[in-house]
């Protein structure tokens, strides 16, 4: 089959997709990637197609609310333009992350089949309360459910993304259709959605319907010919483990400020740091500032890891087996922190905007100090290495290329 993954988003919303999209390769079946420039090279370094999609949502999320707000309409249209594109394509089946929801839309237009591979889960349950609100306090198991239903059903609850999904429709050539409608035509089809997360680290919910499902995590793939900086492996054979601090995407826009907070948090605990805030080099005997680093190979090598808990970052500390230390900022990295805390891998998370050196330092030194925290780190590391999430996909890919036959084309 050609199939297409719709990875909008910045390079945590793209990365799990390559290494997804590689088990469908191997699988047989013709894979590319729709993903903004910025991104394009994890999509390329896989081995896997590029289909550019315009502008970037980083200033969206970044700066001052009023900046963010303009900044996010005039990507929301870029990124219409570029997805009503996709409609041009050819292909078989199209496989839509949760930031690519308008791909709904477009595989009608198409006339062709989509699952979803999400990597939040925000289908309704009782379980918790909704991942990508604004408020992370349980409801109840009954307000937990409504509150997650408004999202979808109600323009209310997101005029702004309701608005571009009219549009959506409209530039598409499609009837109307109110994002209640939608919703019910979703669950009323069971449309599909995996979830590539492992279900050790976010057990599925009792009450979801039939059709989502929590397979494990989609593992992106290494660079292709990469190979470690001389620098970080003579830093890193030099002393005791360093400690990790990142702040993901976000960190660039004020590299200097969160490098700053991050070597005072090392000084006050007197540990060594290897940091990811946005600048590169030397800062001191004890602390060197690297680029993008596969996580794969640096996590393991460190005594703990700092981040912001976006779900890629939280599944890479996961693996390695060490301790965290949850620093989340916004959308669903509360909730991945405090999936960290209950595990028992990471001590109380600490919300950025109350993040200080004191604070970091203190959080670090109990990670790194408490054996209970690396054991629990370790074995919950043995049980996730075992899944393969992407297999689930594969099967139900092939299961669909068997039902339709061969040799059927979309118009």
């Amino acid at each position: 089959m050609r199939i297409l993954i719709i990875g909008v988003g910045t390079r945590g919303d793209v990365a799990p997709y390559t290494g997804l999209g590689v088990r469908l390769r191997e699988a047989g079946h013709e894979v590319a990637i729709a993903a903004h420039e910025p991104y394009a090279a994890l999509v390329t370094d896989a081995g896997l197609d590029h289909l550019p999609l315009p502008g970037d949502p980083l200033p969206a999320l970044t700066g001052r609310l009023s900046v963010r707000i303009s900044a996010f309409k005039e990507y929301s249209e870029q990124l219409m333009e570029g997805m009503a594109a996709i409609a041009e394509q050819k292909a078989d089946l199209l496989l839509l992350g949760l930031a690519g929801a308008s791909g709904y839309h477009v595989a009608e237009a198409m006339g062709v089949p989509s699952m979803g591979v999400h990597l939040q889960p925000v289908d309704p349950t009782g379980d918790f309360p909704p991942v990508m609100s604004l408020f992370h306090r349980s409801l109840g198991r009954w307000g937990n459910r409504k509150a997650a239903r408004l999202a979808f059903e109600s323009p209310a609850a997101g005029p702004l993304l309701a608005g571009l999904s009219t549009k959506m429709r409209a530039r598409l050539g499609l009837p109307p259709m109110t994002p209640r409608a939608l919703y019910r035509h979703r669950e009323s089809t069971r449309w599909p959605v995996f979830h590539g997360v492992s279900p050790v680290v976010l057990p599925r919910p009792s009450d979801w319907r039939p059709g989502l499902e929590i397979t494990g995590y989609w593992w992106p793939l290494r660079p292709r010919g990469w190979q470690p900086d001389p620098v970080l492996c003579d830093f890193l054979t030099s002393g005791p483990a360093p400690v990790f601090v990142g702040f993901g995407s976000l960190a660039g826009p004020r590299a200097e400020q969160y490098t700053e907070l991050a070597v005072h948090a090392l000084r006050r605990a007197g540990l060594r740091g290897v940091l990811q805030t946005g600048l590169r080099g030397r800062l001191s005997d004890d602390v060197l500032a690297v680029g993008d680093v596969p996580h794969d190979w640096l996590f393991p090598r460190m005594a703990a890891v700092a981040h912001h808990c976006g779900g890629g970052t939280t599944g890479g500390g996961v693996r390695a087996g060490v301790p965290a230390v949850a620093v989340p900022v916004m959308n669903d990295q509360p909730f991945w922190a405090s999936r960290l805390v209950a595990l028992g891998v990471a001590p109380a998370a600490i919300p950025f905007r109350r993040l200080t050196p004191a604070r970091l330092a203190a959080a670090l030194t109990t990670a790194v100090t408490d054996p209970a925290y690396r054991q629990r780190a370790q074995a919950l590391s043995v049980q996730v290495m075992v899944e393969d999430g992407a297999a689930p996909v594969v099967e139900a890919v092939n299961q669909l290329q068997a039902a339709r036959g061969p040799g059927r084309r979309p118009r």
